[in-house]
């Protein structure tokens, strides 16, 4: 058994995919911050930067942590790239925060190890392992995706709205942010509202994600409430001992119709005459 197929079984399925979908996000948050943007999403962008950055380093710590020889991981798995990749920026507006972006770069290896745990027949049993436990990773994946579309949704907001400062009313990342959550969520107070074809183009992206994550939500909810067994547990669980198929309650009942019959012959040959 290879070291990243021992890292796999020590690492749920579902942190795996966190960590991989975080880690190329982060990357397209680095792609977008070398972009032309304006100052108020480069602001934004970098307050996301930093949060990734947070809990790439709480994932170093825990790795460094769970290796059996912390040499091993922080030479031969690279682990020094993963520590590299996670020091936050002092803000990309300055020439320091630029070039310690840069270290985002090591990311990449990061994403490689990732790429790699999740291939071959450890790839047939991450899809296994959904198939059946589909409503576990429905939790995960919805929450998952609402990170997504907030993340987005927020940057492309603030960018299309930054264009057009006298009429916006959208002008920094917190109001993106509130407006993002404030749509997704289908509540729609009014206090934020996009102006731009871009933002409103962008809103609609946002509603239309936010019923379909509302709804899922609530059939989470609702299965919870109902409280079902999920398939593990059903295989588990043995069934009843007079719980009996369709054929054999057939079987009982001719059989019992059998007896009668006979009962009733013994009966009307009792009472016929002497």
């Amino acid at each position: 058994m290879t070291l990243e197929t021992a890292k796999l079984r020590k690492t749920s399925n579902a942190y795996n995919i966190f960590i991989l979908v975080l880690t190329v996000l982060s990357l397209a948050v680095m792609v977008l911050l070398l972009l032309p943007l304006s100052d108020a999403t480069i602001q934004l962008l970098s307050v996301y930067d930093n949060l990734i950055c947070v809990i790439f380093l709480i994932d170093f710590a825990l790795n460094l942590r769970g290796a059996s020889k912390k040499s091993d991981y922080f030479i031969k798995e690279r682990g020094w790239l993963d520590l590299l990749g996670s020091i936050p920026s002092l803000g990309w507006l300055t020439n320091a925060g630029r070039f310690v972006g840069l270290l985002r770069l090591a990311r990449l290896s990061r994403l490689a190890r990732i790429a790699r745990l999740l291939r071959g027949e450890n790839k047939k049993t991450l899809v296994k392992d959904i198939l059946e436990n589909r409503s576990r990773y429905a939790t995960f994946l919805t929450i998952l995706l609402t990170i997504l579309v907030l993340t987005v949704a927020s940057v492309l907001v603030l960018q299309f709205e930054s264009q057009s400062p006298e009429n916006a009313n959208i002008q920094s990342g917190v109001d993106a942010l509130w407006y993002s959550i404030v749509t997704i969520t289908t509540v729609g107070y009014g206090d934020f509202y996009p102006v731009t074809p871009g933002g409103r183009i962008t809103a609609m992206f946002i509603m239309f994600a936010g019923v379909g994550i509302i709804g899922a939500l609530a059939s989470i909810l609702a299965s919870l409430l109902v409280g079902g067994s999920s398939p593990a547990e059903e295989e588990e669980t043995p069934a009843p001992a007079s719980a009996l198929s369709v054929q054999e309650e057939l079987n009982a009942i001719q059989n019992k119709l059998a007896v009668m019959t006979q009962m009733l012959e013994k009966m009307g040959a009792g009472d016929g005459p002497k």
